[in-house]
């Protein structure tokens, strides 16, 4: 007999080659199921609720497991953060859900944080961690943007190439542009992305905060459903993936 367990992560994405297990490198997945199997005795799948991309960080992102019945929650929680203590991953939560609860399918929205620092002297203590953008941004500007991409659309145009995605149609339910000291935030909210989504959008909004695109030029780009039409991809370490949501009963926000 085994449990389901829902774990809630927080790793610094810099050593990962990404979530997903790859051949070209460490994963946050493979450190995850070698801990899982060090303590258990058991090769143990770990299925995550977003496969973030290499570089890219984590606050909160969710996954479950199958253990063994004996394992409660907490003591999956420490015995994981035990065999990851070489790792730049640690474990947050764990509590025990219904067996047909999946951490991926069962989501109904995600929200990501994206940073950026505009000033010309580059991060000591944030290196990594924040989108170092040499050039003054104005948030206001942006936040204009940012509107045109809220709801529903064809967000072909803000999706990589290798995107494999049946459908480019998205909702935004969240898209906010907050000045935070220093930073910028962009805080992006939606029951699923696309690859790269989130990043492109803020390659694309930085255009706008330093007026070299005006908002409505981000409603054309939204227009045309063509990646050329959009801005740059903004780098994976201004990336974090905060919060996965779950129904009642199944997760919990974190």
């Amino acid at each position: 007999m085994t449990r389901r367990i829902f774990i809630t992560i927080e790793y610094d994405g810099a050593p990962f080659v990404g979530w997903q297990r790859q051949d070209n490198g460490i994963t946050v997945q493979q450190e995850l199921e070698e801990a899982a199997f060090a303590f258990t005795g058991e090769k143990i799948n770990v299925q995550g609720a977003g496969r973030t991309d290499s570089g890219v960080h984590a606050l909160g992102q969710v996954a479950h497991l199958d253990v063994p019945e004996k394992f409660a929650p907490n003591r999956v929680m420490e015995a994981l953060n035990a065999h990851l203590s070489h790792t730049a991953i640690s474990v947050l939560d764990a509590y025990e859900v219904p067996d047909d609860a999946h951490a991926r399918f069962s989501a109904i929205g995600r929200r990501y944080l994206y940073r950026i620092l505009p000033r010309r002297q580059p991060p000591a203590l944030d290196a990594g961690r924040v989108w170092h953008h040499k050039q003054p941004l104005d948030a206001d500007a942006m936040q204009a943007g940012a509107d045109m991409l809220i709801g529903r659309h064809d967000f072909n145009s803000f999706r990589a190439a290798q995107c494999q995605a049946e459908s480019s149609i998205r909702t935004l339910d969240i898209l906010q542009v907050e000045q935070v000291s220093a930073e910028i935030h962009l805080h992006v909210e939606a029951r699923s992305f696309l690859h790269h989504q989130v990043r492109n959008i803020a390659g694309t909004l930085a255009l706008v905060g330093t007026g070299k695109w005006q908002p409505d030029d981000v409603k054309a780009a939204l227009a045309a459903a063509d990646r050329s039409a959009a801005g740059p991809t903004a780098p994976p370490h201004g990336l974090y993936l905060t919060d996965v949501f779950y129904p009642d009963g199944i997760g919990k926000r974190v």
